[in-house]
């Protein structure tokens, strides 16, 4: 249950009668207001090893979309980063994509993903990666494109030529509860992935002394591990309550990626607890930056300008010198402005326009 699967939480509530298409279902691994539908896989569920190697199969991806068939269906909400915007439209039918972001690894962290890979991956790499462009450029299937943050409107224009509105992500404010007491601890958060930079906020925590918490799994696990020195612990995944109380307790969070929105910050803000975090990307839509000045708003994160380990260590000294001026009631009013609820309001309100203007548009499609 990443922000991924939040939103796609949210938009079963919206059509708790509707069937959910996805390439690949683990059973147990999501919500039970997700888990309760009709889930309906592709063929990569039945590949050797697919719940938990689904990555190798990444070539296929397009072709599984477009097995799908939805004829008979008013109405197609895709929510996609990667190939679900790609699904065949059926004539008369409204398409529209609720977009993460264009496929990462194969347009602005291409190189990030490669310089990761496995020798024989990284060979095969430039071939596949410059079909799946050709594939994802792909957009005549979708009337409208809903973006995630404006970082990621960006990209979707300059990707798919297409225009895209803005409406961000939800944090539920409700699971979170602001602790008197902050630990001793900084706290990373996601999945340990290469473009998430993990181990700069490892380096630092290594460099500058500091205890540093890990929730998260992935391929990038080991490489990391090697990394880290005798302040940083690892926790895998936690359930959220415990993530949740992880949060409250932290000094502050460190968000090391240029994110496509980044969730991450807001929870924390929803617990109190500022970020400090990269400056680029989603998360200048949602966090308020630290400038040393009275401002209009009080801050929630503490910015800084370069990806690399001496720009995060000199911003964590900073804000230690900083911090009494970080308001856990403050940060929690911010997040509270991308709450669960008006993230459900402002999707259903956006449907019902555009279903409205379809309908009054072409009538003879129906």
């Amino acid at each position: 249950m990443r922000g991924g699967e939040r939103c796609l939480e949210v938009v079963c509530e919206l059509f708790p009668g509707a069937p959910l298409y996805t390439l690949l279902h683990v059973p147990g691994s999501v919500s039970a207001i997700i888990e309760r539908r009709r889930v309906v896989t592709s063929f990569v569920q039945r590949l050797p090893g697919a719940a938990d190697g689904y990555r190798r199969y990444l070539p296929l991806f397009p072709a599984a979309a477009r097995s799908f068939d939805l004829d008979g269906y008013d109405l197609i909400v895709s929510l996609s980063h990667c190939v679900a915007k790609g699904v065949r439209t059926p004539p008369g039918a409204l398409h529209v994509s609720y977009c993460f972001t264009p496929m990462r690894y194969v347009w602005d962290l291409y190189e990030d993903y490669r310089a990761a890979a496995a020798p024989l991956t990284r060979l095969a790499m430039p071939a596949v990666a410059a079909a799946l462009r050709r594939w994802d450029r792909r957009t005549e299937g979708v009337h409208h494109f809903v973006a995630i943050s404006r970082h990621i409107a960006d990209r979707i224009r300059r990707v798919y030529g297409r225009e895209a509105e803005v409406i961000h992500p939800p944090v539920d404010v409700a699971r979170f509860r602001p602790v008197a007491r902050a630990g001793d601890f900084y706290l990373v958060v996601g999945a340990l992935v290469p473009y998430k930079r993990v181990d700069l906020a490892i380096a630092a925590a290594n460099r500058l002394g500091r205890r540093l918490l890990v929730v998260g799994t992935g391929p990038e696990e080991g490489r990391l591990r090697a990394l880290a020195g005798p302040t940083v612990e690892w926790l895998g995944w936690r359930p959220d309550e415990e993530v949740a109380e992880l949060y409250g307790r932290c000094r502050a969070v460190l968000f090391t990626a240029v994110e496509d929105y980044g969730i991450v910050p807001l929870e924390a803000a929803a617990a109190g607890r500022p970020t400090i975090a990269l400056g680029r990307g989603g998360v200048l839509d949602t966090m308020v930056p630290f400038d040393g000045e009275e401002s209009g708003e009080p801050p929630t994160a503490l910015f800084y300008a370069e990806q690399t380990v001496d720009a995060l260590a000199d911003a964590i000294r900073r804000f230690e010198r900083v911090e009494d001026r970080f308001d856990p009631v403050a940060l929690r009013a911010r997040a509270a402005r991308f709450d669960r609820h008006r993230f459900k309001a402002a999707v259903q309100e956006y449907l019902a326009q555009r279903w409205a203007a379809w309908r009054a548009t072409a009538p003879a499609a129906r």
